[in-house]
């Protein structure tokens, strides 16, 4: 599952009113994130049989063991 930060939610919640009240989807305009978050799930890349560089987790918003 993937996660997204509150604020997409909002947005995805503001876009989706706008539609249920009759706007085209093709008329609203595209937004981009202003912010990333970076997640680093240690379990799926050991699954994966992937090593997470040491630089990486010390860059990570957040560590899921």
């Amino acid at each position: 599952m993937e996660r997204a930060s509150r604020p997409a939610y909002r947005q995805l919640g503001s876009y989706a009113g706008k539609i249920l009240n009759g706007a085209q989807p093709a008329d609203l305009p595209v937004q981009q994130p202003t912010t990333f978050e970076l997640v680093v799930n240690l379990k799926t890349a050991a699954a994966l049989g992937l090593t997470v560089l040491p630089s990486i987790l010390a860059r990570a918003d957040e560590v899921l063991e």
